[in-house]
């Protein structure tokens, strides 16, 4: 019988964890609160996926979510040690971002104001994704300020974060869910 993999190694009961190439830190070290956090947006991804959305939406929700675990692997990773071959984003990783956005805009009329995430649960689920996007992109900035940080990922999470706003937008559209206007009381 071939041996299984175990998820535990009981190297983390003293609240530690290694990061790609070996150097152990806390496990509230804030590297590891900037690609947790991103693996909770990417979980968080799956979800929206699972709902009720078309077939085209869920097919770039997957390529997000391969881009994410690139995201998780280039935080986790230690520059001061030799690692393997690390996946890598590219410029053309935010293109398809843009690209995307910029379909869905044809589509959606011009928005002069701020909305109230809500409407439909799957717009809903869109907007509680964008925050944890911006809290993960606030987090890997954080993380920049004393460690290296590749921009592109900084990047990929502010491009991702606009898209996640755009996808709420778009699905009400598609779903005939009202957009709520903010109006300021002054």
């Amino acid at each position: 019988m071939a041996s299984q993999w175990k998820i535990y190694t009981r190297r983390g009961d003293k609240g530690e964890t290694s990061l790609i190439g070996g150097t152990r830190v806390p496990k509230n070290h804030i590297r590891i609160e900037a690609y947790g956090t991103v693996d909770e947006l990417n979980s968080y991804i799956g979800l929206i996926r699972d709902l009720e959305i078309s077939h085209q939406y869920k097919k770039v929700l997957i390529e997000i979510q391969y881009r994410l675990f690139t995201t998780e692997s280039l935080l986790a990773s230690d520059k001061n040690h030799k690692t393997n071959t690390l996946p890598v984003l590219e410029d053309k990783d935010i293109l398809f971002l843009e690209d995307e956005i910029d379909q869905m805009n044809e589509e959606l009329p011009t928005l002069n104001s701020f909305i109230l995430p809500g409407g439909h649960p799957v717009v809903s689920h869109c907007h509680v994704a964008r925050c944890i996007c911006r809290r993960a992109e606030r987090i890997t900035i954080e993380l920049s300020d004393n460690h290296y940080v590749d921009m592109l990922v900084v990047k990929y999470l502010n491009r991702l974060s606009d898209y996640l706003f755009v996808l709420a937008r778009k699905l009400a559209h598609d779903l005939n869910a009202p957009e709520t206007i903010w109006n300021a009381r002054t």
